[in-house]
């Protein structure tokens, strides 16, 4: 493998297959809005908030290289710098829908907790232009710090100093920072909101959770990709996979354990305010996906992923993070859909359609990001390290 290769163009049939998920999620959008408007706005947030989400994760994988000094992740650290193209595009997917269909809130229309003395402040933070203030502020800053760090990265590939470094260190520290009150802030905001007489003050790192795990699984779908199509081919170890695999076996155990905490807590205070979340998602046709969800999400990764054959081999870890990225769907379908599909829950034509556009345009916005650099940072001072890394 070159490692000065900056060049890689998908395939033809590759390029091809994706804009037609592309095009039939976007048909499929236009004509449910006058058929099922009530199930495709919904989703829009379902989908534009997961792709949104993978692109965090890779600026919070990145970050943590960065302050930890992780040499191991220095070869791969071209993957996550494209994928976080995913943020911009979920912030555009967000801002149709807040800006489309503020209706999906149903606090945009009706006071709630009127009598509720303790509310006054819920009041005044699900206000709309509040709303959409707060919304650009976190989009703008996440994108603007997932735009330096990447940048930093790429100018280094020029003169290999060494100041790159220790200015993304200090960039990714703030960011980290900033990221943990911000998502914390946005996941009240753009997700517990739908059900404003809801609230659960672990939510936030329930939501982080899921997000890092979903992240950590696509890194090792994109990265395995790139070692078959050519651009990782001799650089992508055995090692580097193994690593990745702890990392997702270990965030989808911490999702379980805030899963766990979250229900566990709010059935043993019985509060009705709080219970009545979980009752709507065990109830009827709704109580096999909830179980299928705690299934996806981490049963079958911690069993999948316990083995040390399953880490090291391709096939078998790409198998395990593509069932975290099921459920993660999964559980954001759980977290925003139960309120606008009543008793039984409906998969069909518009939810589908959205899901495989957005594949889709994750694909080609992901290679088409990987093209503006060298597939390996290959000046960063710690590369050597990497490419020679082994458990």
């Amino acid at each position: 493998m070159n490692l000065h290769q900056a060049e890689f163009n998908l395939s033809p049939e590759l390029t091809r297959l994706f804009s037609v998920f592309v095009l039939l999620g976007v048909a499929v959008m236009l004509v449910g809005l006058g058929m099922a408007p009530e199930r495709v706005w919904p989703s829009l947030l379902l989908v534009s908030y997961f792709v949104l989400g993978m692109g965090l994760a890779a600026v919070v994988f990145i970050a943590l290289q960065y302050v930890t000094n992780g040499a191991w992740g220095v070869a791969i650290r071209r993957v996550p710098e494209a994928m976080t193209v995913f943020i911009l595009a979920g912030a555009l997917g967000l801002a149709v829908v807040f800006l489309a269909h503020r209706s999906l809130y149903s606090w945009t229309a009706a006071a709630h907790d009127a009598g509720n003395t303790a509310a006054w402040f819920k009041r005044f933070w699900l206000t709309w232009p509040f709303f959409l203030a707060r919304a650009v502020v976190y989009l703008l800053v996440w994108i603007a710090f997932a735009r330096a760090i990447a940048r930093n990265s790429q100018l280094q590939d020029r003169d290999g100093d060494v100041a790159y470094t220790h200015r993304n260190a200090r960039l990714s520290a703030l960011f980290l920072v900033v990221f943990g009150i911000t998502l914390w802030l946005a996941s009240y905001d753009w997700l517990m909101s739908l059900e404003p007489e809801w609230f659960s003050t672990i939510f936030g790192m329930y939501s982080f959770s899921g997000l890092f795990a979903s992240g950590i699984a696509a890194i090792i779908i994109f990265a395995v990709a790139l070692q078959k199509l050519g651009p990782l081919e001799g650089i992508l170890r055995e090692d580097h996979l193994h690593d990745l695999g702890k990392l997702l076996f270990a965030f989808s155990t911490f999702w379980a354990y805030i899963w766990f905490c979250q229900y566990m807590l709010i059935w043993y205070t019985d509060i009705p305010e709080e219970t009545g979340y979980f009752v709507k998602r065990m109830q009827g046709t709704w109580r096999p996906l909830f179980l299928l969800n705690f299934m996806l999400n981490w049963t079958v990764p911690f069993l999948a992923l316990l083995p040390r054959a399953t880490k090291r081999t391709p096939s078998l870890l790409v198998k395990v993070a593509v069932i975290v990225l099921l459920g993660r769907w999964l559980d954001l379908y759980l977290i925003i859909l139960p309120p606008f599909m009543g008793h039984k829950p409906s998969f069909g034509a518009w939810e589908f359609g959205l899901m495989l556009g957005a594949i889709g345009a994750s694909a080609l916005l992901f290679f088409r990001a990987l093209r503006r650099a060298a597939p390996v940072p290959m000046r960063d001072p710690w590369l050597s390290d990497s490419l020679h890394h082994h458990q």
